[in-house]
């Protein structure tokens, strides 16, 4: 795979910890890690990312180092046996557990451990067609240099021993602790979900250290009475940022330059707290960065085009490789709508990359660009390196295929009472006004231009609906659309004269008011905004200045 889209060992969405440890040893770069009360309420998605911009959050954290998270508080306490890892979505928690594993594997930490053993949930999900398995089938079949002689040696001395689970959130069974089936014997034939549960709950193995991560939504399936160490990734700093680009770029000055254009730009340089997304960004920057200024578009203002750039640069890296990327990119995006539809963010290569047809092309470093690859003895399986590239690859197919049915999407996400359509249609309405768009057709041929007529209509017409009578929620959806259209046109045209917002007691995050905030300037003079009991951060009020000002009334 070319340079500029390899995704980097140290902060990339998923890898083999174990393949990865020549770049975690040279680029890692430091993720924010801070101790937490087990007893506070357990915090919803997003709410540390936003105390992160905060004045003076760091003041209230106690920060947490990686090879400290197993080390005895208090000298009268036993050092903690269950730690949880929690951490908003692509938030740096795998990164962490690569980290884990690299330093112990180089033998710089975790010395105490005589074996680290790694499992994903997602992995152990698959294994529930097996009736029965006991601890040490399980161990040998991840780990097949182990024989059964040499792994039973091992496990006689269960203090030395690090389990790490990753994953919570994708798990299909809660951990029961009050199961009475849990084991003891590492022989015992049990279904698998008994297996992790009595791990969990030192009634196997008893005495062995045990990690798991877990997304905030996921932690109601755990005891955490049962925890012994509860902590946060909370991504990068400021100063963390600047260093992971200039290591991304390999060159100081250019990786300054990189993080300039981002920091300029509120919502994407938010955007850069989380590793996954400083490694897109980055990767889509350095095709950008290259070229010479005089030829060069202008810097990306939007995440639309940030990952227009970021498919623009894998298309151009593979060229030569795939003759027909279209095709090929039409077959990824309909089966990554069907994950959207379904909620399913893990494909397996015999049923799912079979049924779009992928098979053929598995072997395709243009489409390693995209997606993942994890093995085991039974199963195959294929990912996005992150799910906002899955929808992102989503949206892009109702451009590409003319049959792509996007009359049929824009009716469910009307009647879908959730926000599972949400991303996919903010990238469809960025997707109908961006300019980039006209540098991916260079190489794969023009858009749909009844999709693009089709949706740049339907968000009109929504937009208007919304903002004029339409509810709150609908009403900020659709300044996230307009946004990530940059066209003042069309924003001046739903906006219109005369025109009232009302978010009174609405929860608006720092995101929702730097779009607010720039969708406010864009139409000129807004005739009252209403933010009354509207729950307001110094940092929300920071975002919304330059918007405020172009209010005739606000409340």
């Amino acid at each position: 795979m070319s340079e500029s889209t390899r995704p980097l060992d140290d902060q990339r969405p998923s890898g083999d910890p174990l393949t990865s440890m020549v770049g975690l040893e040279t680029q890692y770069t430091e993720l924010m890690v801070i101790k937490q009360d087990i007893k506070d309420e357990l915090m919803k998605a997003g709410k540390t990312q936003e105390r992160l911009e905060e004045e003076g959050a760091t003041k209230n954290c106690e920060r947490i180092w990686t090879e400290h998270l197993f080390k005895r508080r208090r000298q009268s306490k036993p050092p903690p046996k269950l730690i949880v890892v929690s951490g908003v979505a692509s938030i740096g928690k795998t990164t962490l557990v690569q980290k884990i594993m690299s330093d112990w594997a180089r033998g710089t930490q975790y010395q105490r451990f005589v074996f680290v053993f790694l499992f994903k949930f997602r992995e152990l999900n698959l294994l529930d067609n097996e009736t029965q398995m006991s601890l040490t089938a399980l161990i040998v079949r991840h780990y097949k240099h182990l024989t059964h002689d040499k792994l039973m040696e091992i496990l006689q001395k269960p203090e030395s021993l690090l389990f790490i689970l990753d994953g919570l959130e994708e798990y299909k069974h809660k951990l029961d602790f009050t199961d009475s089936q849990l084991c003891s014997d590492p022989d015992d034939e049990v279904p698998v979900h008994i297996l992790v549960t009595s791990l969990v709950s030192q009634t196997l193995l008893k005495g062995c250290s045990v990690l798991i991560t877990s997304r905030p939504t996921a932690l109601g399936s755990l005891d955490m009475k049962r925890v012994d160490g509860f902590v946060e990734v909370v991504g990068f700093f400021p100063e963390q940022r600047l260093m992971y680009f200039k290591k991304f770029f390999g060159d100081a000055d250019v990786g300054t330059k990189g993080f300039q254009c981002m920091e300029g730009n509120t919502i994407l340089y938010s955007m850069c707290i989380s590793p996954s997304y400083s490694w897109i960004i980055c990767s889509a920057l350095k095709s950008h960065l290259m070229t010479p200024e005089e030829e060069r578009w202008a810097a990306p203002r939007t995440v639309t085009e940030i990952f227009m750039m970021f498919l623009h640069n894998i298309l151009t890296n593979h060229r030569q490789e795939d003759e027909d990327q279209r095709r090929i990119l039409i077959s990824l995006g309909k089966m990554a709508y069907y994950g959207v539809e379904n909620s399913k963010h893990v494909f397996n290569e015999k049923q799912e990359m079979s049924t779009f047809g992928l098979q053929p092309v598995l072997s395709s470093s243009f489409l390693s660009g995209f997606l993942h690859r994890q093995s085991t003895q039974e199963h195959t399986t294929y990912t996005f390196y992150q799910f906002t590239l899955q929808e992102f690859m989503a949206a892009c197919s109702f451009y590409l295929d003319p049959s792509g049915g996007v009359e049929e999407l824009l009716k469910k996400r009307d009647s879908c009472k959730g926000d599972r359509f949400e991303i996919v249609t903010r990238f469809l309405a960025g997707l109908a006004w961006c300019p980039v768009i006209k540098t991916v057709e260079g190489i794969l041929g023009e858009f749909e231009g009844t999709t693009i007529q089709r949706i740049q209509e339907w968000v009109r017409q929504k937009a208007k609906q919304a903002l004029r009578g339409g509810g709150q929620s609908e009403a900020l959806r659709v300044c996230h659309w307009l946004y990530e259209t940059q066209n003042e046109v069309v924003i001046r045209d739903a906006t219109g004269k005369d025109l009232e917002m009302d978010f009174r007691w609405l929860t608006l995050s720092p995101l929702d008011c730097a779009v607010l905030s720039s969708v406010i300037s864009c139409c000129g003079e807004l005739k009252k905004l209403d933010l009354s009991y509207t729950p307001r951060t110094p940092e929300c009020i920071r975002r919304l200045v330059e918007g405020l000002s172009c209010c005739n009334k606000v409340w």
